[in-house]
């Protein structure tokens, strides 16, 4: 048993120590499992019900150069169904609470640039096949996948971004982005899911401390059962995942760990059952009352040494001292680059 939790933590340490610069939508996509799992259990499309894992591959490297800072967790996957015949899925991962009323443009980059290099690839494979009659261009799923908890209001179709897009139609491209609002599942459609993404979405739905009182209501057989037979690579990402949500949150790093070993303990019922006694608001105003600590120690720290340098300088220069030997006194009892000595002698010779 002391074995088994050492393991537990050595892995859990492993996980505290990652750096989490994806946000947590993007490791849903980024891996195939659980990126399966979305498109056959939540995708209204029949023909995926036989998707399987093998049959995803993720291309976003090929599309590198249309990730802006503020787009680096969108995916865009490759995806075969019935036997060779891919199509392609655009993943945009909106985390934000605001709701980007852009979204359309992006969307419609990523579907030039899809084609566009679906065209090169076949050309490659047969040389003249795409400029053919039959050639047809793959079609593409792009997703908007929403985390936020205010009501997305961007209309769904590109002609309703358009001026006067009614009237021109015929002459402008369109199409319609599908919408996923995770805050519209409720956590008990969520959990009658019964998998491995049900239950990242509703650690995904936790937006603040009060959302943690409704996952600890949930049915805890229910969520031991989703996890009784999850491989250790899952067991891992929901680990990630929650971490990011308790980091968020300002949890602290022990208390962090300890929850995140329930995970890897596959003891999800137990997750939250002692969090009444975590107060995260109080260690939130802790944190702010530390810090501000510590930011006004350094003001006051640097108001001390700048009153020592204009003193140093001051006293040097009523004792007759040149400017050569002030440069030298406070290279060496400030630890003073020249440029910068140079500036106080000129800020404060008299």
């Amino acid at each position: 048993m002391k074995e088994t939790k050492e393991k537990n933590r050595e892995e859990t340490t492993s996980i505290l120590n990652t750096r989490l610069n994806d946000s947590r939508s993007k490791i849903i996509f980024e891996n195939n499992d659980l990126c399966c799992q979305f498109l056959k259990g939540y995708i209204n499309m029949p023909f995926m019900e036989k998707l399987k894992p093998e049959d995803i591959e993720d291309i976003s490297k090929e599309f590198v150069s249309l990730f802006a800072e503020e787009r680096e967790a969108d995916v865009v996957k490759k995806v075969k169904i019935s036997g060779e015949i891919p199509f392609f899925l655009i993943s945009l991962i909106e985390h934000k609470t605001t709701v980007d009323y852009n979204v359309h443009i992006q969307v419609f980059r990523y579907m030039v640039y899809i084609w566009d290099h679906y065209i090169r690839e076949e050309e490659e494979k047969n040389p003249g096949s795409t400029r053919k009659k039959e050639f047809k261009y793959p079609p593409i799923i792009p997703i908007v996948y929403y985390e936020g908890k205010r009501r997305w209001t961007a209309p769904l179709e590109l002609k309703e971004k358009i001026l006067y897009g009614e009237e021109f139609i015929n002459y402008i491209p369109n199409f319609q982005y599908y919408l996923f609002p995770v805050q519209g599942f409720s956590d008990e459609s969520l959990i009658e899911k019964g998998d491995e993404l049900s239950l990242i979405m509703l650690i995904n739905k936790m937006q603040s401390p009060g959302d943690i009182e409704s996952f600890r209501k949930l049915p805890p057989e229910k969520l031991e059962e989703i996890l009784k037979n999850t491989p250790e690579h899952l067991l891992t990402i929901i680990a990630k995942i929650l971490l990011a949500f308790l980091r968020k949150e300002n949890v602290p790093e022990e208390e962090a760990e300890e929850l995140v070993g329930k995970v890897k303990e596959r003891k999800m019922g137990e997750l939250f059952a002692n969090m009444e006694k975590m107060d995260i608001q109080a260690e939130r105003r802790k944190t702010a009352r530390a810090l501000k600590k510590a930011e006004d120690a350094q003001k006051e720290a640097e108001a001390i040494s700048e009153k020592g340098i204009y003193e140093l300088i001051k006293i040097s220069q009523e004792l007759g001292a040149s400017k050569e030997f002030i440069l030298r006194k406070l290279e060496e009892a400030y630890s003073l680059d020249k440029e910068k000595a140079e500036e106080k002698i000129r800020n404060y010779w008299i």
